[in-house]
Parts: structure tokens; C-alpha cells; sequence
């Protein structure tokens, strides 16, 4: 207790000097933005395997076919940096894809 009482332990001292690196959030917002572009083409190409298979008109697996193409842009653009770009094509390839099961 003889300690000063400002004096951070060092895991503390870490986690202060993360929040505030902008690095740090632009490697997460990469991360972020990569991996939910790769998971929605993925869920988009099964979806739209999925539909091919099924009596669906030939319009459904080729709006998700379309969305997981678009999904999957927005995936290598995230992973570039290009954020902000790639969150406006997964909104565009979710609707793409939203679109095409209105038809089914």
C-alpha cells in the first residue's frame, strides 16, 4: 500500500494504450468487415445451391447467386481496408438476396 495511487499494473496500462490506438480499430473493422462478407457469400452460394435444387423459379438462385458475388466483393474490399465500401455492398447483397427469396 505504499505504492503510488496513479500507478497502473501493466495489463491495465495495455488495455488504456488499445482503446485508443486507431490501428487497432481499423484492423478490427477489417476483420469485421472481411469476415461477415465471406460468411454471407458462403450462406448465399448454400442458399442458392439450396433453391436450384427446389422447385423454385430460376430468378431465386440467381438473386442469391448475385448477393453472395456482391457479399463476396464487399468481403476483398473489407480486407483491403476499404470499409465503408465493402458495409454498403453487404447491405446491397443482404437486399439482393432478400429480394430474390420474395420471389420464391
Amino acid at each position: 500500500m505504499s505504492g503510488r495511487a496513479d500507478s497502473e499494473t501493466p495489463s491495465e496500462a495495455a488495455e488504456v494504450e488499445d482503446a485508443g490506438d486507431p490501428a487497432q480499430e481499423a484492423r478490427r473493422a477489417r476483420w469485421a468487415a472481411a469476415g461477415t462478407g465471406a460468411l454471407l457469400a458462403l450462406v448465399g452460394l448454400a442458399a442458392s445451391v439450396l433453391r436450384v435444387t427446389d422447385a423454385a423459379p430460376v430468378l431465386v438462385p440467381a438473386a442469391y447467386a448475385v448477393g453472395a458475388g456482391v457479399c463476396a466483393l464487399a468481403a476483398l474490399l473489407g480486407s483491403r481496408g476499404r470499409t465503408r465500401r465493402a458495409l454498403w455492398l453487404l447491405v446491397g447483397g443482404v437486399m439482393v438476396m432478400a429480394l430474390g427469396d420474395q420471389f420464391d
